[in-house]
């Protein structure tokens, strides 16, 4: 098949997990002999953009979202017309290509991007967050998760104490951008990453046509975990590993308040990643039992998972399908993370009882790691296959494209 893949995400100098997830697809499709192509924001091009993110065919410069805030911030509501607006900018580029391929798939942070596609191109979109529903995508507000159902009360999320105007603005913003996110999943095939983003999104929307929509969890490339577990050495024993963007929801804070106290002797807690809340909390929690070590390369992280003896996933928000939980599982690896979202999903994909340990609290949470500090590293013997890899999706993935 030609496959025109798009992302706003792409490219980039460091990608998140969702640029991640469209580079490992695509090359992964090449590899079978399909033509992949990519496209993604012209103002971040540059001739070296694929090597940059590591993926084997070729970048097309799309859109460019330059001046991306509108002054929402400083206006104090979501701004009705914005997001359509960049909508309708990814459509008009995919579409000045869309003849060329068999199907685009997009991997963005537009629901409603569909909506401005003609039904008759096989157009695809993976929805990765609770940005279907939520236009900060996290659905987290005031450090707790938001069960909220009135569009108006979102105006919380871009004033500390907005008045009736404001919410009204607000309310419609969200209003628009729920109806016409479901406008699009009526229209083309969406992909959610797990069940309960279908269903989050069934709640904000709850007579939403998604007849069209079907459940494909994340997935990982399996070979190359294998590959960089059997360089890595052998597990050290009180190794506590934690990977993600050090920002608001994702819980390094609350589990490092948590820990102290609780850690073991031998236990050394590393944190990978950089994020807004890096600094802040270096300078409160950093010492002899936990370290920073900031952003490193997917290669270096994987083994230094597979070095670990139990990686942590703290995130107090709902988390859609944690790749660095579906890491884990693959390396053997036992993971601690809160009950909370996709996640509990995935335990279907343990190696053995009890690998993926579920707590509905944090001071839960940080009982169950040092129950596991307590024993020796788990040795589990990698198998040759893994049901979340890659090369097991692509069926999957397919059969849809050809729907």
């Amino acid at each position: 098949m030609k496959i025109l893949m798009v992302s706003e995400d792409l490219p980039g100098s460091q990608i998140g997990g969702l640029g991640k997830h469209v580079v490992t697809l695509s090359n992964a499709l090449l590899e079978q002999g399909h033509d992949v192509d990519i496209m993604g924001r012209s103002d971040r091009f540059h001739a070296g953009s694929a090597d940059d993110i590591g993926f084997r065919g070729r970048l097309l410069p799309g859109f460019a979202f330059a001046r991306p805030g509108w002054k929402e911030s400083q206006l104090g509501f979501f701004n009705p017309v914005k997001r359509p607006v960049f909508a309708r900018r990814v459509a008009r580029a995919l579409m000045r290509e869309a003849a060329r391929y068999d199907v685009v798939h997009y991997h963005g942070h537009l629901p409603m991007a569909g909506r401005y596609v003609p039904s008759a191109v096989n157009f695809v979109q993976t929805r990765h967050d609770q940005g279907s529903e939520c236009v900060t995508h996290l659905r987290f507000k005031d450090e707790h998760v938001c069960d909220t159902r009135d569009v108006r009360d979102c105006a919380a999320c871009i004033h500390p104490s907005p008045n009736s105007l404001r919410r009204a603005v607000s309310g419609l913003a969200v209003g628009r951008y729920r109806s016409e996110a479901a406008e699009a999943f009526a229209r083309h095939k969406t992909v959610f990453v797990s069940d309960f983003l279908r269903r989050a999104f069934l709640r904000a929307v709850p007579d939403a046509d998604l007849s069209r929509a079907r459940v494909i969890h994340n997935f990982i490339r399996y070979p190359l975990l294998r590959e960089q577990a059997a360089a890595a050495g052998e597990a050290k024993a009180g190794e506590v590993l934690l990977v993600g963007r050090v920002d608001a929801g994702k819980g390094f804070g609350e589990f490092l308040l948590q820990a102290q106290g609780w850690l073991p002797q031998h236990a050394r807690v590393t944190i990978v990643g950089d994020g807004p809340l890096r600094a802040q909390l270096e300078q409160r929690f950093a010492g002899p039992q936990v370290r920073f070590v900031g952003w490193q390369p997917y290669e270096e992280v994987i083994r230094m998972s597979a070095r670990s003896h139990v990686l942590v996933v703290p995130s107090v928000c709902e988390e859609a399908c944690s790749t660095t939980v579906l890491e884990a599982l693959a390396l053997g690896k036992p993971c601690v993370a809160l009950a909370r979202g996709g996640t509990p999903e995935l335990a279907a994909y343990q190696y053995y009882d009890g690998q993926l340990q579920l707590a509905e609290t944090m001071p839960r949470l940080v009982e169950r790691l040092a129950h596991i500090l307590d024993r020796a590293p788990a040795t589990v013997p990698l198998p040759d296959a893994f049901p979340m890899d890659v090369f097991h999706a692509i069926p999957q993935i397919l059969d849809f494209y050809h729907e």
